[in-house]
């Protein structure tokens, strides 16, 4: 694959009239330039080969989507100490920010799944009171349990009924 503009029909034109290299060529030439072989990144950053020749090759239909695709890609420009915001924007430029992902349905069409909800979200309130409740309850039964057995001395018994307790 040539790194020359008029040979990758993938380049896309900047709003400014000069031509941007894909982010496959851009990170293959790169890694060419540092003298590695797919086989030296790939045990350096623990993504397979195959995957790294794909994103090279802008395979994208090979490649995961969203989240793990920048995964990849941020982590091998890092690997090859290059501007990484940089690297991630000709991503974006190459797929899109988010790529919508096809299925098959039984009718056997195509349809877009629409992203997943995300976004982070706590247990319900009621589910951290029980479980402060569980513990407190089980705190109060293991210190009446002590108290019981004659684990704690009688200085530590401040109320009369807790003394009355131990025998």
């Amino acid at each position: 694959m040539s790194d020359s503009p008029s040979d990758s029909q993938s380049w896309q034109d900047r709003p400014d009239g000069q031509a941007m290299p894909p982010v496959g060529d851009t990170l293959k030439t790169l890694r060419e330039t540092r003298g590695l072989t797919l086989s030296e990144v790939s045990a350096r950053i623990k993504y397979s080969s195959v995957q790294l020749g794909y994103l090279e090759c802008g395979d994208w239909a090979r490649l995961p989507d969203g989240v793990p695709l920048r995964g990849l890609v941020r982590n091998y420009a890092r690997f090859l100490e290059a501007d990484v915001d940089a690297v991630l924007r000709l991503l974006d430029d190459a797929v899109g920010a988010a790529r919508p992902r096809l299925t098959v349905s039984s009718a056997g069409t195509r349809r877009a799944i629409p992203p997943a909800d995300m976004t982070p979200r706590g247990e319900p309130a009621h589910r951290t009171w029980a479980w402060v409740l569980l513990i407190l309850v089980l705190f109060c039964v293991i210190g009446l349990y002590a108290i019981n057995r004659g684990w704690v001395p009688d200085q530590w018994l401040a109320l009369d009924w807790l003394k009355a307790l131990r025998q």
